[in-house]
């Protein structure tokens, strides 16, 4: 069994373009360390599309495999999708000029019988743990590192996406991992 099958890698192909697309106004790349030179450079639509490209999709595409991998070593099926249903809503709220989103771009179906609460919860948990785990790297890159201006921005919003995730992920709202991991604790304890 492969671990990542054709139709995964075209789903996080689908998901990093139309992610890519929704959040490329919200990152200004410098390209200069002169602050007018770097403005001008950074209007480059195609420019911007990639480098936000670049810093969202791996954030969530690993949060996404951190489950699926978690899931699939207690013996589970587990399947990266891509949450097209959210990220059409995404692409047409962008479109729309909406300065505000919040989507789900991708998620992981497991399938198998028998998961028990605390396995629930573990396997909830490794997707933010990932991006935890990606704030750490981001937070010692910034510390240990002496970045030109690109590098250093680039880091910094790694810094920042990745502690939002977290974060945003582990909220107890049914739905998020945050639920799925204290339900499952709760339920294991009690």
């Amino acid at each position: 069994m492969a671990l990542i099958t054709g139709p995964e890698i075209i789903d996080m192909i689908i998901m990093t373009i139309a992610a890519g697309y929704i959040f490329m106004d919200f990152f200004q790349r410098p390209t200069s360390d002169d602050p007018v030179e770097a403005f001008k450079q950074s209007s480059d639509k195609m420019q911007r599309f990639w480098y936000s490209c670049a810093l969202v999709a791996p954030p969530i595409i690993l949060h996404e495999l951190g489950h699926k991998f978690v899931a699939m070593s207690m013996g589970y099926t587990a399947t990266f999708q891509a949450a097209y249903i959210f990220l059409i809503i995404g692409v047409v709220i962008k479109l729309l000029r909406i300065p505000f989103i919040v989507i789900v771009p991708a998620y992981v179906s497991i399938t198998g019988v028998g998961l028990t609460h605390i396995q629930h919860a573990t396997i909830a948990f490794s997707g933010p743990a990932v991006n935890g785990m990606l704030w750490i790297a981001s937070l010692l890159v910034l510390k240990t590192q002496k970045l030109d201006t690109n590098w250093l921005t680039f880091w910094k919003y790694s810094l920042y996406i990745n502690g939002l995730l977290f974060v945003f992920n582990m909220l107890p709202i049914p739905g998020f991992d945050g639920w799925k991991v204290y339900a499952g604790l709760y339920n294991y304890f009690f």
